[in-house]
C-alpha cells in the first residue's frame, strides 16, 4: 500500500518525506484555506502559485491539486491550469475533480463525470473526490479517472449523524456493532410476511447496505477487481490508524493520511516503554563497542 499524507501544509508534507515513507500528496480547497490561515497568523504570506510549486517539488509522487469549479466546461478548463502551471516542476500533477459538484437535489449531477471523461481523452490525470457510494465509484472508473478516493471519514460521521451517536473528529467506529444493534431488534411474532418484511426493513441502519467506510473501501475494491480497472483506489479521508490498518489489509492501493494520523501509526506505550529499558540497560562494555577508535 503507498503512503500519501491528505495536507497542504508544506512543513508537514516535508517531514512527512524526511521519513522515508512518502509517496504521494492530497491537497483540496479546505486544505489549502487551512495552510494559508496557519501562515497568515504567524505573520507570513504566500504567493500560491509558488507555494503550490514548492509542494509539486517536495514529493516525487502524484500531487492531487483540485478545481473549483462545478460545471463540466469550467472544471476541464481549471484543469488544463493546472496541469500547465505545474506539471512541468515535476511531472507529478493529479487533477482533482468531485465526483458530482451537485449542493441541491435539482443540480446537474454529471458534471464532474463528464469532466473526468473530458480530461482522460486529454490525458490529464485524474483524482474523483468526494466519492462516498460504491456506484459513484464505479462510475468514476468507467469515466477513466485515475484514481479514485472514497471519504471512509466522512461515512463514518454520516452514519452516526444518521443515528445520533456523539463522536470526535478522530474516533474510530465500527459498522459491525451496527448490524448487531439491527438483529437485536429485530425481535418478532408476526406471520404475515408482507408486514413482517416491513417490520424488519424499519430496524435498517445501513447507507444503502454500506455501515462504515471501511466497507464502503471493501465494496468499491471487490467491484474493481471483478472488472480489472484500471483506476488506482485512494482510501481517503482517514480518521484514524484503525482505518490505515484495515484498508491495508483489505489491499487498497493507496491510503492518503493526515499528518496527526502518521504519527498516531508509529506511536504506541509499549514501544516508549521498551525504549527505555534499552537505553537504561546498556552495560560499558556494550557502550566501548561504539566508541570512534
Amino acid at each position: 500500500m503507498k503512503i500519501f499524507i491528505d495536507t497542504a501544509d508544506l512543513d508537514e508534507i516535508k517531514e512527512a518525506e524526511s521519513w522515508g515513507v512518502l509517496d504521494g500528496v492530497t491537497t483540496n480547497p479546505s486544505l489549502i484555506k487551512k495552510a494559508v490561515e496557519k501562515l497568515k497568523n504567524k505573520g507570513i504570506r504566500i504567493e500560491m502559485d509558488e507555494y503550490i510549486e514548492e509542494i509539486c517539488r517536495a514529493v516525487n509522487g502524484p500531487v492531487s491539486l483540485e478545481v473549483k469549479g462545478i460545471e463540466t466546461a469550467e472544471m476541464v478548463k481549471e484543469a488544463e491550469i493546472l496541469y500547465k502551471k505545474f506539471n512541468h516542476v515535476n511531472n507529478n500533477v493529479v487533477i482533482k475533480i468531485p465526483v458530482n459538484t451537485a449542493m441541491e437535489e435539482e443540480d446537474k449531477i454529471f458534471e464532474g463525470i463528464k469532466a473526468i471523461k473530458k480530461l482522460s481523452e486529454k490525458e490529464i490525470p485524474t483524482n474523483a473526490t468526494l466519492v462516498m457510494t460504491p456506484t459513484q465509484a464505479l462510475l468514476a472508473a468507467r469515466a477513466g479517472a485515475d484514481y479514485v478516493s472514497p471519504f471512509l471519514g466522512r461515512i463514518d460521521d454520516y452514519m452516526r449523524d444518521k443515528i445520533g451517536i456523539k463522536y470526535g473528529k478522530w474516533d474510530y467506529f465500527n459498522g459491525a456493532l451496527l448490524k448487531e444493534i439491527e438483529k437485536n431488534k429485530r425481535s418478532y411474532n408476526e406471520n404475515e410476511i408482507d408486514r413482517l418484511y416491513k417490520k424488519l426493513v424499519s430496524v435498517e441502519y445501513c447507507d444503502d447496505g454500506i455501515y462504515d467506510g471501511i466497507e464502503l473501501l471493501e465494496s468499491i475494491i471487490k467491484i474493481y477487481r471483478s472488472y480489472n480497472f484500471k483506476t488506482k483506489i485512494i482510501a481517503a479521508s482517514i480518521r484514524n490508524s484503525f482505518q490505515v490498518r484495515k484498508s491495508a489489509e483489505l489491499g487498497v492501493d493507496i491510503a492518503t493520511i493526515p499528518f496527526k494520523v502518521l504519527k498516531e501509526m508509529m506511536s504506541h506505550y509499549k514501544t516508549r516503554e521498551g525504549m527505555k529499558k534499552f537505553v537504561q540497560d546498556v552495560v560499558p562494555e556494550y557502550k566501548s563497542i561504539f566508541e570512534e577508535v
